[in-house]
């Protein structure tokens, strides 16, 4: 072995700790959260302003010290291999002979024994890398992008923008792993990997869309929008302008009720004089951006517009938690009731999913409108989301919304009677409680 090998192999060692080392520091950099790195710059901890910048883009860091552990792990494979070309002939039994030592020492010295230490030491490693990590990315940082973008390019699918070292895809595995050690409870990580999902999840999927909304005209009165209110369920319904694109407020149940205890005429004031202005999103939007935009605006509701500036549907703060957390039920939902029971007098209490053929075939009539089901078909004859008293017409029998169930109250059940002749020969049309709300 002359002295040119023995300096290689010298330098392949260092090279290894240094890999070592790196790998390290990666795993403690991964394994402190930014909360962790909170609590240790309250405790004036040296190192922890530098960790906490790390830790609020700890990709980026990350990157770094996973390039750099992989050029000095392939580069002291290298020079084993020149150093073993010497020793060893022929050239194919060096090749492999250097490969199975690097594998070993690699394993051992980069793969287990850094990354116990990180995982075991996490926070204490983490404050003397973070500065170094820094430094180190700032010089490198434009390559590993570069990098990334490159492997996205060629890698089939849509790649990952911050690279797949320290994305969630990690932390999904660690999630269903826990799982599987019973850590954790299903519906806990179902919660978990739904709140990674929400990122991939836009309002057009969790909003209430234009066809189920409930709304008041801008010139109902304040008692009319109360007893719609009341009626519906909800505590905050958009105003209406000229039609539905034209969403001109919001108003709150909260403010109806000040207003109209008031006495007097207050009640006959229109709901503009209350309203308050409505907070506009794209159906576009990702669900967890306008999660933030709606905390920092402390506001619960907002219309969604589609791209052509028409309404498309409204969104809640709630309607963004259900995706996190499931359905929402309160004290006022009720159990589902069977599609259709019989009651006294040839009436019948329905389900608003019963089909309308179906419903056709109950009372014995046929109906041909262009609709599904017995809720559909309400509202299609009054025009309007139907909610508790809405009723209408059909062939001899009122069919009535009953109850609504659900976070979003929905009419579950309708009331079909039959009517008399002389009381159907009265009737003018369906009726809807909103427009007698004052009646």
């Amino acid at each position: 072995m002359t002295g040119l090998d023995v300096l290689l192999c010298v330098i392949a060692a260092v090279l290894v700790v240094v890999a070592g080392l790196l790998a390290c520091a990666e795993t403690a950099v991964s394994r402190v959260s930014r909360v962790r790195a909170q609590e240790l710059a309250r405790e004036g901890r040296r190192g922890s302003a530098a960790l906490l910048v790390v830790a609020t883009d700890p990709a980026r860091y990350v990157n770094v010290l996973m390039f750099l552990r992989s050029l000095a792990e392939v580069a002291a494979v290298v020079l084993v291999a020149v150093a073993m070309d010497d020793l060893v002939d022929p050239t194919w039994l060096a090749v492999v002979i250097a490969a199975a030592v690097m594998v070993v020492v690699a394993y051992v010295a980069i793969g287990v024994a850094p990354r116990t230490v990180g995982r075991q030491h996490a926070a204490g490693v983490a404050l003397r890398a973070a500065p170094v990590a820094r430094l180190l990315a700032t010089v490198l940082s434009p390559l590993t992008r570069l990098l990334i973008l490159i492997g996205n390019a060629i890698t089939p699918g849509k790649g990952y923008r911050e690279g797949p070292f320290a994305t969630e895809a990690e932390l999904r595995e660690l999630v269903d792993l826990a799982r599987a050690d019973d850590v954790i409870e299903d519906d806990e990580r179902e919660m978990i990997h739904s709140v990674f999902e929400l990122g991939d999840t836009y309002v057009r999927e969790v909003m209430v869309p234009r066809t189920e909304m409930v709304f008041v005209e801008h010139g109902k009165t304040l008692k009319q929008a109360l007893s719609l209110a009341l009626r519906s369920g909800f505590s905050r319904i958009p105003v209406t302008g000229e039609n539905l694109d034209d969403v001109v407020g919001v108003v709150y149940l909260k403010d109806l009720v000040r207003r109209t205890q008031r006495g007097g005429s207050a009640g006959d004031e229109r709901v503009e004089t209350v309203m308050r202005p409505v907070y506009f999103v794209p159906d576009s939007k990702p669900v967890d951006e306008l999660l933030r935009d709606l905390q920092s605006a402390r506001v619960h509701i907002a219309v969604a517009v589609d791209e052509y500036g028409g309404t498309a549907g409204l969104v809640t703060i709630e309607d963004i938690l259900e995706e996190i957390v499931g359905e929402i039920a309160d004290e006022y939902d009720v159990d589902e009731t069977p599609p259709v029971v019989a009651l006294p007098g040839g009436s019948y209490r329905v389900s608003a999913r019963l089909g309308v053929e179906d419903l056709g075939e109950l009372l014995g009539v046929e109906i041909d409108d262009d609709v599904d089901t017995a809720g559909g078909l309400l509202a299609h004859r009054i025009g309007k989301v139907p909610i508790p008293g809405s009723s209408v017409d059909v062939d001899g029998f009122r069919i009535t919304a009953e109850r609504t169930a659900g976070r979003r109250n929905q009419v579950r059940t309708l009331l079909v009677d039959p009517v008399p002749p002389e009381t159907a020969r009265e009737a003018t049309g369906p009726t809807d409680p909103v427009e007698h709300a004052d009646a």
